[in-house]
């Protein structure tokens, strides 16, 4: 257990690599995020489905320069993502989302790389994706090729798992020890984030004591969690898409 967040993230360094939860705006840990800005560190390197959106979750960060390098596969709800992406302030490792679930679950499970179909004789495998642009427009860094083997008559490409000195999560249920357990879309990559960091900060919006939790319900054992922090409650929560018409009645 640690007292704040901000004491949670204090040891979160300039120029650190980050993995951070959430599917959308569905549990992101946006607790942790607003202390980490509140410390001022930059250069992040980031690992992540998504980068929120332009005045929320890592869009915070992004917003003020403090992001460097992303690896994600969506940025379509963040204009300021796209706009830094396309204008050569940031860098970004476009990964196919399964992909990059199963990077971060490979880090964790201490698998250095795997072989995958996805990508097979696209860029993602010939390289030549474009990581970041000048300002004029043109490709200043860009995805090497990738080795691709054939297994059973088929190609695969290998992708390399992901390991990063820390990694901000958020629980709906935690105990003492680090159990974890997340709410419905919020475990799209929460659980296998908590899985790729060295050092594993979880925000929790209910605390309990352990034992509390059935061991069959626990989603993030305690083993891949340093960190955490709570009770947070659920304030502060936002909807990505709100729904513009009535809805019938019940």
């Amino acid at each position: 257990m640690v007292s704040s967040a901000a004491e949670a993230v204090a040891d979160i360094a300039t120029g650190a690599s980050l993995a951070v939860g959430g599917f959308g705006l569905c549990g992101i840990p946006h607790v942790l995020i607003e202390a980490l800005h509140a410390t001022g560190v930059d250069d992040l390197r980031v690992v992540s489905n998504n980068c929120g959106v332009d005045v929320w979750g890592l869009g915070v960060l992004l917003k003020d320069h403090r992001i460097s390098r992303v690896i994600g596969s969506y940025v379509g709800e963040n204009k300021e993502f796209a706009r830094q992406y396309l204008g050569g302030e940031l860098e970004v490792e476009l990964t196919p989302q399964g992909t990059l679930a199963e990077r971060l679950r490979a880090g964790g499970s201490g698998i250095p790389a795997f072989f995958t179909p996805a990508g097979v004789g696209t860029m993602i495998a010939d390289g030549g994706l474009p990581w970041r642009y000048g300002p004029s427009g043109e490709v200043v860094v860009s995805s090497p090729p990738k080795e691709v083997r054939e297994f059973g008559g088929k190609e695969y490409v290998l992708e390399e798992g992901i390991v990063t000195e820390f990694a901000l999560v958020r629980a709906a249920i935690g105990d003492r020890h680090g159990n974890l357990v997340m709410h419905e879309s919020a475990r799209n990559f929460n659980p296998l984030v908590a899985m790729a960091g060295r050092i594993t900060i979880a925000e929790v919006e209910e605390l309990v004591e352990p034992g509390a939790l059935v061991p069959e319900q626990i989603h993030v054992p305690g083993v891949f969690v340093q960190r955490v922090v709570g009770p947070v409650g659920t304030e502060g929560k936002q909807i990505e898409k709100r729904t513009t018409r009535p809805r019938p009645e019940a």
